[in-house]
């Protein structure tokens, strides 16, 4: 079974992920390519990065940014494989048998269709600046197995996942959502309205980059607004009903309260409480209800 793992890079230095990749290949034997499109990084990168032309099966280098979801099915193109392996390029290998968990789990489902492993982050707080993405990791995102299973789509993230050539070929990302969030989401539920099963395992990739509280706010106003575009194409909703956001937005109480966050005033609060990192995640829950109140007027 030819395994090909894609990774889109995009100003990240990814010589450290390739090289773990490679040993754990050729310490095993695994049947497997690596293929690398960098989505129009800046020159810097491009150079740390280059020296990988000659240590992978393909290395493409794209003159402009196409975006989350487009460079993702543009793997399709070049990968020869029967499954397809799907990594952030700001991953960091830390299981001793990463590649292998996920072949052994193939070979004994032959059913498979599509895998997701987890993720995680160090387990050591970072400095209050960087707080705010981490904890949201920690508490939301870094799920054991148990728990995922009891949602298997609306904890499936594309940051490290397998997905079966044929799916895939019939599946894709919705290619007009570029930006950053909920796109993964999307993909999931186009998964579960085919009635294309999910399998998680125990098989977590480390988030290897750390985000300022800043950055981390900025995505997240990105990420909604992406959501409201979603919410505003009828075909799409019913598609993100079960999505706590989308669900808090569907019962808001009256009036008031959504006049109440179109004020910037109000949206800015929370904005101050959050910068600071170490706050309650029911701030950040309010903020990003605020923005699409805002984003869906």
């Amino acid at each position: 079974m030819l395994l090909s793992i894609c990774i889109p890079v995009y100003n990240f230095d990814v010589r450290g992920l390739v090289s773990d990749l490679k040993k754990e290949i050729d310490a095993i034997g695994i049947d497997a390519e690596i293929i690398l499109i960098d989505d129009a990084s800046d020159e810097s990168y491009k150079k740390i990065n280059q020296i990988l032309q000659n240590e992978v099966e393909n290395f493409i280098f794209l003159e402009n940014n196409m975006g989350r979801s487009r460079i993702r099915n543009l793997f399709q193109k070049y990968a020869a494989g029967e499954y397809l392996l799907f990594l952030d390029c700001d991953g960091k290998i830390t299981e001793k048998n990463f590649l292998k968990n996920y072949t052994e789990f193939v070979q004994k489902d032959k059913d498979t269709k599509v895998i997701y492993g987890g993720r995680t982050v160090l387990g050591r707080a970072p400095a209050s600046e960087y707080y705010l993405r981490w904890k949201f990791a920690v508490e939301r995102e870094n799920l054991p197995v148990e728990l995922r299973l009891n949602k298997p789509y609306l904890s499936f993230q594309t940051n490290n996942f397998i997905i079966k050539r044929d799916v895939f070929e019939k599946i894709h990302f919705n290619p007009d959502f570029q930006k950053y969030g909920y796109e993964d989401l999307l993909f999931a539920m186009d998964l579960k309205s085919e009635k294309i099963k999910i399998d998680h395992i125990a098989n977590p990739i480390l988030n290897n980059d750390l985000e300022s509280n800043s950055v981390y706010l900025e995505k997240v106003v990105e990420s909604v607004e992406s959501l409201a575009k979603m919410l505003k194409d009828e075909s799409l909703k019913s598609k993100l009903s079960e999505v706590k956001l989308v669900r808090l937005y569907s019962k808001l109480p009256f009036k008031p309260f959504i006049q109440m966050f179109l004020q910037d005033t109000i949206l800015n609060i929370f904005k101050a409480k959050l910068l600071k990192g170490n706050v309650n995640l029911r701030y950040l829950d309010v903020y990003k209800l605020g923005l699409l109140i805002k984003s869906m007027k």
